[in-house]
């Protein structure tokens, strides 16, 4: 693309090529993760814990953030339990300032692992020839709803994606952000037993992972078919953090070379965490885009991704978008850009009680960062 074609690029356009590591004027500057802030509810009564649930709620406040602090994209939903509450965990609705969260899970034993495997036909992978269909544990806490795309939650979020491509036209990006199979694996038997069972038992693990890979790919492809210009898998527990990094190539990668090929549009991995120790595996993983916290150093990863992926990031939505001036988070977010992100972005959801104006700040410093490289 020449140099006069790439002013006129639209912001979908220029976040798509982005994505692609094509020349671009500038890089885009959005959030893939949460954009959802209690400045933003009040200004659009869409609020917490409505827009979870509500689809033209969600979808108005989720437009807000693009509309009202100029952020370059779309991005919805505001929280990550869509997928494990439909497949039988137990969850709080959150409040006007705070996200869902998990308070109960179904497989407390690996044999409520092995029920759901024997019944829905798994061994080790998902039957493709198999939809998901009605299964569960031996205590029946467990489900796949035969319908999975009927199920509400899931139906809110698309519903609210087709409200968000009427409303905003195909000139604007289109993010959706779902859990990844191995946060659905988590989510599903515990923090206890998941870091347990990737030691003692992968192979009851590696069922649930199987299971959150197969559910996953129909929902992003479900998300795509409705508008969705990217889907953005959310899947730090397979970071570090949580993950031994040794198996995180033979346990985790074949089921992102399996997302990654049977997904019908632009995909993002986002992972929070020091994921340093597995960016190599990352950027062979099939996902275009990668998006990475602060505690990874950009610099370093542009050297070790060497161009297999778009980096996106990676300011602190807690220490700097919130509590810091505009003007310190103008330096990081120009730094960020210098050291190579291909996507400038907060590196993981921005916290809700963040100000609308840190956020405008966070936008112009792009645009100030090329005006000053001009000279």
């Amino acid at each position: 693309m020449e140099g006069s074609f790439l002013s006129e690029l639209t912001l979908k356009q220029r976040f798509i090529a982005s994505l692609e590591r094509k020349d671009v004027d500038k890089v885009p500057v959005c959030s893939v993760t949460q954009t959802g802030v209690v400045e933003l509810m009040e200004i659009t009564g869409a609020k917490w814990p409505d827009a979870h649930y509500d689809p033209q709620k969600m979808a108005t406040l989720a437009i807000a953030a693009h509309e009202l602090t100029g952020l370059e994209a779309v991005r919805y939903p505001f929280c990550n339990t869509v997928m494990v509450q439909t497949l039988g965990c137990t969850i709080t609705e959150g409040s006007f300032d705070s996200q869902p969260q998990i308070i109960d899970f179904p497989c407390k034993k690996k044999e409520d692992v092995e029920a759901i495997s024997s019944m829905s036909g798994m061994s080790g992978h998902m039957d493709e020839s198999v939809c998901p269909e009605l299964a569960r544990s031996a205590q029946g806490c467990l489900t796949i709803p035969q319908d999975l795309l009927e199920s509400r939650r899931i139906k809110t979020v698309l519903e609210a994606t087709d409200i968000i491509k009427n409303r905003v036209g195909d000139d604007v990006p289109v993010i959706a952000g779902i859990l990844g199979p191995a946060g659905i694996a988590c989510c599903l038997c515990g923090v206890k037993n998941y870091l347990r069972w990737c030691i003692t038992k992968p192979d009851v693990l590696e069922e649930l992972i199987a299971l959150g890979t197969r559910v996953c790919t129909e929902y992003a492809n479900a998300l795509f078919d409705h508008g969705a210009d990217a889907v953005v898998i959310i899947d730090s527990e397979a970071g570090p953090d949580l993950f031994p990094p040794p198996l995180f190539k033979s346990m985790i990668m074949p089921h992102y070379r399996s997302i990654t090929k049977e997904m019908k549009g632009h995909s993002i991995l986002h992972m929070c965490g020091d994921a340093t120790d597995i960016l190599d595996n990352m950027a062979d993983s099939g996902f275009e885009g990668l998006s990475i916290e602060e505690k990874v150093d950009i610099s370093y990863a542009s050297q070790v991704v060497d161009g297999r992926a778009c980096l996106i990031g990676n300011v602190s939505p807690a220490f700097t978008l919130l509590g810091k001036t505009p003007e310190h988070i103008k330096k990081e977010a120009k730094q960020c850009i210098e050291d190579g992100v291909g996507i400038l972005a907060p590196g993981c959801g921005i916290a809700p009680h963040t100000p609308i104006e840190n956020i405008r700040a966070f936008v112009a410093a792009r645009d100030e960062y090329y005006r000053e490289k001009k000279g």
